[in-house]
């Protein structure tokens, strides 16, 4: 019995492997440096703000909405930093072109974004402290079971954070690095 039940959780883990969350980007790379064109504009930093075009496939099953974040877990803070929060993508999205979340950019309908740690709901690129060596940007998209995201539109990015790591049906996530 215990053959097979080692057996079930071998071929779960495979199929759902294969059926993992794509993530790709034409302007970032993992662990590869960010362009300025990434950098944000303001606290000392003179980047073009841009959101990355992110391109993603293979959502799960029961899929119904997808979310994008971006996040400096290196940042000199005990909570990290969100730079970018977007829920309610139509399921049928499968990419965001560069610039959507930045000022003047377009997101798809329905789309919410919420303030991130610069206090601006727009993407706010990578910024960390001159001197502080190599961060890492985390952009994952979030496969998600619900049209709408069961958070308020004031909601902060640790209660978003919070939803989307209870609600996920699966993730991914790509690192691109930045220093200045």
């Amino acid at each position: 019995m215990q053959f097979l039940k080692l057996s079930l959780a071998a071929l779960s883990a495979l199929s759902f492997t294969a059926n993992a969350v794509q993530l790709s980007s034409p302007d970032i790379k993992e662990g590869h440096f960010m362009a300025k064109t990434f950098e944000f504009a303001g606290f000392g930093c003179a980047g073009a703000n841009k959101s990355p075009a992110l391109n993603w496939s293979d959502l799960p099953a029961g899929t119904k909405s997808v979310a994008v974040t971006a996040y400096d877990p290196d940042a000199p803070t005990e909570a990290g930093w969100w730079h970018w929060l977007v829920v309610d993508i139509p399921v049928a999205t499968t990419s965001l072109a560069q610039g959507a979340g930045s000022e003047g950019g377009k997101l798809p309908e329905g789309s919410r974004s919420f303030i991130n740690d610069f206090g601006v709901k727009n993407f706010g690129g990578a910024c960390p402290p001159e001197g502080h060596g190599m961060h890492r940007y985390q952009f994952t998209v979030w496969a998600l079971p619900d049209a709408k995201l069961e958070v308020p539109d004031n909601a902060n990015p640790a209660l978003v954070g919070y939803m989307l790591n209870a609600k996920a049906l699966a993730k991914k996530t790509l690192t691109a690095t930045y220093a200045r």
